[in-house]
Order: C-alpha cells, then structure tokens, then sequence
C-alpha cells in the first residue's frame, strides 16, 4: 500500500523533488541508509525517462510516483506516453537491455533520406528512454517495467529491502 503518491507536471525541476521525498520515504521504511544515493539515482532515472516520453511526445498529463513501505520499499513511476515508446523489449526482460550496442544499432540503410532523418530521430528517442532503462537494470535488483493498469503508457516497478522494524514510523526518528 503506496505511503506516498506525487503527481507533477512533466518538468525537469520536479524530478528533484521525487528524488528527495524517495529517500525521505525510504528512511522511514527503514532501508538500509548505503542504499539512500541508489536510490535516489534510480527515482531520477526513472521520473527523468517519464518525463521525456511525455516532452518527446506532447503529453500534458502529470507524471505518477507512488512510493510504498509494506513488506518492501516500493517505487512506481507511470508515464502516459505511447507504449511503443517505451521499447517493447524492455517490458519483456529489463536484463536484455544490459547490452546497450544492441540499442546503438544504425538504421536500415535502404532508406529514404526523409525516412532515413525520421528513423534517426525516433532511433536517437529509443536509443535515449533504452539507455535509462538500461542504467535502471544495472542499479536496481528488483526491476520491472510493464504496460500501466489504466490507460496508455509504461510503469517503472522498482524495489528494496526494507527492515522489519522502522526507525520513523513512529516519529522522529
């Protein structure tokens, strides 16, 4: 069950802020605190990936970050851009995408020069989300990236051991 939910425009300057409510809420989960700057990079991948499918594609809606402290310390982030953004590949198996010269592939060279210009844009946006999700698979051990429940765009599900007893649930701590 989510402790914290943040939605924000899809703006650079908000991802900082996702980033330190994640730590804030991960010390209160009672993680680990050498796991605090994993973290923190993760979060800020993932809402900066969210962030740039939704520039990359005109999309006002707000970005979602759901952070959770049951059993585990739990991470959602949801985009609402167009699935095929997301690199179909990555929601099958996040450890594919460890190779990333297979991401840096050049396009079919039987193209037309304005095809050729419109695949290397959308190659250079694949190469681009790919590469974020490729850094996610590298820092985090419990990844998973797969269609959102509702409607259309991508969830980036990431977590962390958490202790059993936690040191701010009561207050200060």
């Amino acid at each position: 069950m989510p402790t914290v939910r943040l939605s924000f425009t899809p703006a650079p300057a908000h991802v900082r802020t996702a980033r330190l409510v994640g730590v804030a809420v991960a010390r209160r989960a009672g993680v680990a605190p050498e796991l605090f700057d994993e973290i923190r990079l993760a979060i800020g991948e993932a809402c900066s990936r969210a962030v740039a499918l939704h520039h990359d594609h005109s999309i006002p809606d707000l970005v979602e970050v759901a952070l959770g402290d049951d059993e585990r310390f739990t991470v959602r982030v949801i985009d609402r851009a167009p699935i095929d953004a997301a690199l179909s590949q990555a929601l099958n198996d996040p450890a594919e995408l460890a190779d990333p010269v297979a991401l840096l592939e050049a396009p079919d060279e039987g193209a037309t020069t304005a095809g050729a210009s419109e695949a290397q844009a959308a190659s250079e946006e694949a190469v681009t989300v790919g590469m974020r999700l490729a850094l996610l698979a590298g820092l985090v051990e419990n990844l998973t990236v797969r269609p959102a429940d509702h409607g259309p765009g991508t969830e980036v599900l990431m977590s962390w051991p958490a202790a059993s007893g936690r040191t701010g649930a009561g207050g200060r701590g």
